[in-house]
């Protein structure tokens, strides 16, 4: 496996990582737990250090998956997890709005130990921004729980490019977390060109977007009642059969390279940047092989350019996420 490094603190990762919620939450029922540990160590076995976490997944569970899994190889990997939400650490239970007070932080953090079984998160990220607490100390108590050895290194998820430069100003930023994908190209107008000024490196989550750039959704896939993408004005039946021609693209692509739809759209994107670390999720082993194999997949400029031209003559149809949600991201 190949590495990359995450931000002027140095952060060697592997090229891509897991991303781990999916195996609790968001994309239906819960998968087998003994199944995900095994999953997540064959992960490790083909050279994945980076596993992405957050306490909203569940809540707790995924956490506690993830620690039970990483446990007898925790100095060989780097655990990224997440704090931002109001959730209640008793109960588990949610407002549905945010709480960065330094004060919940810490709290957070000392619950996230516990269930990851280990001394130290190595990358943190506010979840989402919160409005309520300036971000100046947020990154402040992050700094501080850096300093008391308890996180390695501070990152911020969904979050708008002042509020960026503010953080970073206080707390050096690691990572920033987002959506990117050639189905949702946002952070190229402004949070590609801040973070390369900055020094900060790039994690995008949903590189696949949320399994549509597999070729294996079509407008009459049908989703699990607890699927979120039930909610997602992109994964309409009309948007899903109108998006189609991005997927044609990318099978005519791959059928050159003798890859498929979705090794394509990652190698697309880590040759983006080099300090780009994408973190596709997924709960069967065939489908982490074949995501892995993407690190291998060369596109030349010729290949570059193609998907490049074509994909500018397409009109993405449908929100990426429902109208709440979006209104806690680029805050």
């Amino acid at each position: 496996m190949k590495t990359r490094t995450l931000g002027n603190t140095r952060l060697e990762v592997s090229a891509l990582g897991l991303g781990c919620m999916g195996m609790s939450s968001g994309y239906g029922p819960a998968a087998d737990r003994h199944a995900m540990i095994q999953l997540i160590r064959a992960a490790h076995d083909h050279g994945v250090t980076l596993f992405d976490t957050a306490e909203a997944y569940g809540p707790f569970v995924n956490e506690d998956l993830l620690g039970e899994a990483l446990a007898p190889i925790r100095d060989e990997v780097v655990i990224a997890t997440k704090f931002g939400f109001d959730i209640d650490l008793q109960t588990g239970a949610r407002s549905g709005g945010t709480d960065s007070r330094p004060g919940h932080i810490r709290a957070v953090v000392e619950a996230s130990l516990r269930r990851l079984r280990t001394d130290r998160i190595d990358l943190l990220y506010q979840h989402r921004v919160d409005p309520a607490v300036p971000i100046e100390d947020v990154a402040g108590a992050v700094g501080e729980l850096i300093a008391a050895g308890k996180v390695k290194h501070f990152g911020l998820s969904e979050a708008g490019v002042q509020t960026i430069r503010r953080a970073h100003a206080v707390q050096p930023v690691t990572a920033v977390q987002s959506e990117y994908s050639l189905f949702w190209r946002g952070p190229e107008a402004e949070l590609l060109p801040l973070l390369e000024e900055l020094d900060i490196g790039f994690v995008p989550f949903s590189p696949l977007g949320a399994g549509f750039l597999t070729g294996k959704i079509d407008e009459n896939t049908r989703f699990d009642a607890t699927d979120f993408r039930n909610i997602v004005p992109r994964f309409s039946p009309e948007a899903r059969k109108a998006n189609g021609v991005l997927v044609d693209l990318l099978r005519e692509v791959a059928e050159r390279k003798h890859a498929t739809p979705a090794q394509v759209a990652l190698a697309w994107l880590l040759a983006q940047k080099p300090w780009i670390v994408p973190i596709p999720g997924t709960t069967k082993l065939h489908r982490l092989e074949e995501n892995l194999a993407a690190v291998g997949l060369e596109l030349d400029t010729d290949d570059l350019a193609l998907i490049d031209a074509a994909a500018s003559k397409i009109e993405i149809h449908g929100e990426r996420l429902p109208e709440a949600a979006l209104k806690m991201t680029g805050r």
